[in-house]
């Protein structure tokens, strides 16, 4: 039986050239750049009002002294009048700054002059550079912005649609065939009989592939049978690569083994998900992946997803791990790493991690509440509470789901509008 770090150094052994594609930027999100991106113009492509307000030369600004107002200047316009001495500019947010103007005061800081349409009093003393975005102050030309590797984040796409790039050269994503198995699990929607169960290891295994960038596809469930088997697994082929869930144990109608024929390994010394079968089918990987729930989704992301991440060129494919402070005790024998369901909280001297209720591998609610995965290693005995653990962290918003409140103490809550 091999420990987590040898099956996962073999399953690693699957990644994928990464070839490029070029995608449009709305479908671009969470991708991984093949290229870097560099800026062809500036950003903001000249200086700009940080404020609504008036254009003015700083020198210009006396005591009850008003100022002529040549124009109003909106964003998306361009001036036409220089700032000259005792004149001033009215300019929106955004618009390009006048020549001759040195700094902008915002219009809180100012009052109407004697001729309130054409004249303006300045109330405070400004700073040449004052309310002005330079050109090229966030982005100069030439300046390369992101690199390849990087995951396409929201902003990232924003600021590649602010440099004017409609696509981009990204990593091809991962086509998955996912494949239920057995005569007991049948489809969401379906009438039950005696015996059965509504198939979800497919639907979170879809989940989860495309929360890992790459692109499920749906290849029903597998009867039990060894023939019946191997027809489902041929219309997997298809794809880059193959999970299966279930009929990877040792009952008499555990088939896939047999089926798949040569496995690289097919057991794993980790709790939960000891069997784990990864081989190849005709020349593509395949993972065989448990039927129980939890050691499916578990064993996906231990094993499965790292794969998929760097077939997409990420040199980052592991999830992020947090050391945490137990607030119960786990039980735990020696011999087999752990990979407790954990819930998170803010503590007074870090994180807390809260075990799930039950530890269970067939309990889908342990994975619903948790926001992480102890990293027990085999060696390691029971945990006290207070220990302090590596905590792998498998949910995108477990931090704001620690902390539900109102986050500003000096402004009454928000109206509840039902939205």
């Amino acid at each position: 039986m091999l420990s987590m770090g040898q099956a996962l150094e073999r399953c690693l052994s699957a990644v994928l050239p990464v070839l490029p594609e070029r995608v449009a930027l709305d479908r671009a999100f969470s991708r991984v750049l093949a290229q870097d991106i560099v800026s062809p113009i500036d950003v903001p492509p000249w200086n700009n009002s940080a404020m609504d307000g008036f254009a003015l030369r700083a020198q210009d600004v006396l005591p009850e002294v008003s100022l002529q107002v040549l124009e109003t200047i909106a964003a998306g316009s361009m001036p036409t009048q220089v700032v000259r001495p005792g004149t001033c500019s009215r300019i929106m947010t955004g618009a390009p700054m006048p020549q001759g103007a040195d700094c902008v005061v915002m219009v809180e800081r100012t009052r109407p002059g004697p001729s309130p349409e054409t004249q303006v009093l300045i109330d405070e003393q400004p700073k040449v550079g004052q309310n002005i975005r330079p050109q090229g102050g966030d982005v100069g030309i030439g300046q390369a912005v992101l690199k390849a590797g990087g995951s396409l984040t929201p902003a990232a796409v924003a600021m590649v649609a602010s440099l004017g790039i409609p696509s981009v050269l990204v990593a091809q994503a991962p086509r998955v065939a996912i494949l239920g198995t057995g005569d007991e699990v049948i489809e969401p929607g379906f009438e039950r009989t005696a015996g059965q169960i509504y198939s979800s290891n497919t639907l979170a295994l879809m989940g989860m592939v495309r929360q890992a960038g790459g692109e499920p596809i749906h290849c029903g469930i597998a009867p039990d049978d060894p023939e019946g088997l191997a027809r489902a697994l041929d219309r997997c082929l298809r794809c880059d690569f193959v999970l299966s869930t279930g009929g990877v144990s040792v009952g008499d109608f555990d088939h896939v083994k047999d089926v798949v024929g040569t496995l690289n390994f097919w057991k794993v010394a980790v709790k939960p998900g000891k069997p784990l079968a990864f081989g190849a089918i005709k020349g593509v990987p395949f993972f065989g992946l448990p039927g129980n729930p939890v050691s499916c989704m578990v064993n996906f992301l231990q094993f499965v997803r790292p794969v998929i991440r760097r077939s997409m060129g990420d040199p980052k494919p592991f999830l992020p791990v947090i050391q945490a402070q137990l607030t119960h005790g786990l039980r735990k024998r020696t011999g087999r790493a752990h990979l407790s369901r954990v819930t998170l909280a803010p503590g007074e001297q870090g994180w807390l991690a809260t075990p799930t209720a039950t530890q269970s591998s067939g309990v889908l609610m342990s994975m619903v509440l948790a926001d992480g995965l102890t990293l027990l290693p085999p060696d390691a005995g029971s945990q006290d509470a207070g220990d302090w653990i590596s905590v792998q962290l498998i949910r995108a918003d477990w931090g704001s789901a620690s902390s539900p409140g109102y986050p500003w103490k000096d402004h009454a809550p928000l109206p509840d509008h039902g939205c």
